[in-house]
């Protein structure tokens, strides 16, 4: 996974088409990246509920959201359009997005990892988290906290 500290340079593509690289994000605001263990997993869905209701702190600080699924651009679509999600959903333009940053398929390699980062301003990893555990994925308090711990741009 990202180190706090480093800067990522991750090719991802929309729902639509558009390429989003992290350098053209960050420009004027933070970047929030969820990882989902698959658009299937209840845990990441409920994870993905969670963030947008704390919508109003990640607008507030100015922080874009941003969900990675590790499935391609067609099931990316379907399920945002399904879940109806209020954030954009991106994949690896090559690969996975995951495995850009170094979650990777563990217990036999059959459970993909999850995991989140949040970039401050200038680009820099300013909190990273890695699960195994679904359930475990998104801690809520931990990352409302780093957000309010980002530097002023």
């Amino acid at each position: 996974m990202l180190a706090i500290g480093t800067s990522p340079s991750l090719s991802l593509v929309d729902t639509t088409g558009r390429t989003v690289a992290l350098d053209h994000v960050v420009s004027g605001a933070g970047t929030f990246v969820y990882f989902m263990r698959a658009t299937t997993c209840p845990q990441c869905n409920a994870a993905v509920v969670k963030i947008a209701k704390n919508r109003a702190a990640f607008d507030a600080a100015g922080v874009r959201v941003l969900v990675a699924v590790p499935e391609g651009a067609e099931v990316a679509t379907a399920w945002k359009a399904k879940k109806n999600v209020p954030f954009d959903v991106v994949v690896g333009k090559s690969g996975t997005a995951h495995e850009e940053v170094g979650l990777m398929k563990k217990v036999f390699g059959l459970v993909q990892q999850s995991g989140n980062i949040l970039l401050d301003t200038n680009g820099v990893v300013r909190y990273a988290h890695v699960s195994t555990n679904p359930g475990a994925s998104y801690d809520e308090a931990e990352v409302l906290a780093a957000i309010a711990a980002l530097p002023a741009s």
